[in-house]
């Protein structure tokens, strides 16, 4: 089971989540042959998201997307409040296993966008100025937030399947002279090997790091992977074409239209028949 748990230190002003991913990961990477570094920071990117909405703490949709003008052109993940997942890459050449993110994205950058189902919507930008994943996202929440954050991210494989977890520590809003505590904190969660941190469960985690202090760990929420593709959205964006088009397609792909979900790897197949049921509820006059 994929989880996150929050905790905070009755000693310290400081709140901390921890996050770890096998299904969800596994379903991102199903049904595609990302090479290895692609893989990685799927892994990263997921860990993140889930953090970061946990962090928000608001009702809504989140997307982490990071694009740039290398191989790998776009890599984004989408989250929601209920902690649901879904992610995917682009890939245009070739990129080494122990390639960089600046290597893999070139002149690129982050782009964080919330959708609160109440309010509006925000877009924050981040530039990719450290070489990590992990360092451009400590950047956006100094400043966007404001708040001191520190994010603590692996990734592996253990039990021959695909892993991802991490752990956030970030300074609770309106609270000084903290600056020691976060430092004496941010040293301990240094210390977490990928292994521990893979393996090892939240309560295990927690004492191996922080048992020294006092911890309050709060009620686990799931996390799962889910795609929000349907026939029915698969309809509505083929009604967006122009009917002369729609029969180009049938006429050059032998009487099927195939639209491909490349999030979860989904097929939905559209026949001439199909066609003129769908214009026909739409009620769409062509000329």
């Amino acid at each position: 089971m994929d989880t996150l748990n929050r905790f905070l230190f009755d000693n310290h002003p400081i709140r901390g989540e921890i996050t770890r991913l096998e299904q969800t990961y596994q379903a991102v990477l199903d049904n595609h042959t990302y090479p290895v570094a692609v893989q990685n920071l799927l892994g990263e990117l997921l860990v993140v998201t889930s953090l970061l909405t946990a962090t928000l703490k608001f009702e809504g949709d989140i997307a982490v997307q990071l694009q740039g003008d290398g191989a790998l052109s776009l890599a984004v993940v989408n989250g929601n409040d209920q902690q649901q997942l879904r992610g995917v890459a682009r890939v245009n050449g070739e990129i080494a296993d122990d390639a960089t993110l600046k290597d893999m994205v070139g002149n690129g950058y982050i782009v964080i966008t919330i959708t609160p189902k109440n309010g509006e919507r925000y877009q924050g930008i981040v530039g990719l100025e450290k070489d990590t994943l992990i360092g451009c996202i400590e950047n956006y929440f100094m400043q966007s937030e404001q708040l001191p954050t520190r994010l603590f991210v692996k990734t592996g494989v253990h039990n021959n399947k695909p892993m991802a977890a991490g752990i956030l520590l970030q300074i609770l809003p309106a609270n000084d002279d903290t600056a020691e505590s976060f430092e004496h904190l941010s040293a301990l969660t240094e210390t977490i090997t990928a292994d521990e941190l893979l393996q090892l469960s939240t309560d295990e985690i927690l004492y191996r790091l922080y048992n020294q202090e006092q911890v309050r760990l709060f009620e686990t929420d799931d996390i799962t992977f889910k795609c929000g593709c349907s026939r029915q959205r698969s309809e509505d964006s083929l009604m967006t074409l122009p009917a002369n088009e729609i029969d180009e397609i049938l006429s050059e792909d032998g009487s099927n239209i195939d639209i491909h979900c490349d999030y979860c790897g989904k097929h939905y197949l559209f026949d001439s028949i199909d066609i003129a049921e769908i214009r026909n509820r739409h009620k769409v006059n062509y000329h």
